[in-house]
């Protein structure tokens, strides 16, 4: 019985041999043979294949989409878009913004939307006679364990900012809290009051919009394109 199932499997393995190379195709018995045409019809579209560069790959791991562009033969591949946005404008500024707009960029690529900036309220140390003066205020605020953070408003320069808030509460109690380590001399501005108008949004700026832009820019009173936050 064991000479049976030896001499089976001997037999079965040199018929497999004797098929896998062909030497049955005479009598119908062959393996389909694949020639490089066929390969090449089995693959999904490999003339849109492309190699991502690093800019598209980091988006593309983000989450962020890629605009779709034709090529000369019609298929479609994928570039790298962000969205901007800039703003704040007042009426007359939008309609003559909005009017440029229409003319210039494709119908679809941008938005005008209603936004709102908030007010911002300062606790606030200064103005101060001098920078020395600053620099010996920063070191008796380092001493109380009290944070501080550098201006952005040129007309309260020279002087410190101990935090900003959207309302004046907000920076009412943080006054009262840092009063409780020894700051005596701070006290809270309004920086900015808040500020309603329009702005303009475009969602999915690729290479081919990017370079359309520089015709709207006089439109954008000085204004200049940022990151959508």
């Amino acid at each position: 019985m064991l000479r049976l199932f030896v001499l089976l499997l001997i037999l079965a393995n040199a018929g497999y041999y004797a098929y896998s190379y062909g030497h049955l195709a005479a009598y119908g018995f062959a393996p389909a043979t694949q020639t490089e045409p066929q390969r090449m019809t089995q693959q999904i579209k490999p003339e849109t294949l492309r190699i991502l560069n690093p800019q598209e790959t980091t988006q593309l791991e983000s989450g962020k989409p890629l605009a779709v562009q034709s090529t000369a033969n019609g298929s479609t591949i994928s570039s790298p878009t962000e969205c901007l946005q800039v703003g704040m404008f007042n009426e007359e500024q939008t309609v003559v913004l909005r009017e440029r707009l229409v003319s210039v960029l494709p119908q679809g690529s941008w938005e005008i939307e209603s936004a709102l900036v908030p007010a911002r309220w300062l606790v606030y140390m200064g103005k101060y006679n001098s920078d020395e003066s600053v620099v010996k205020k920063k070191s008796e605020l380092r001493g109380l364990g009290v944070s501080f953070e550098a201006l952005n408003n040129a007309m309260l320069e020279p002087g410190l900012s101990l935090g900003n808030f959207k309302t004046q509460p907000e920076a009412q109690a943080e006054l009262e809290r840092i009063a409780k380590k020894g700051v005596k001399t701070a006290k809270v501005i309004q920086e900015r009051a808040e500020q309603r108008g329009q702005r303009l949004k475009l969602p999915a700026v690729d290479t081919a919009l990017r370079s359309r832009l520089d015709a709207v820019k006089p439109q954008l009173a000085g204004k200049a394109l940022q990151i959508c936050s």
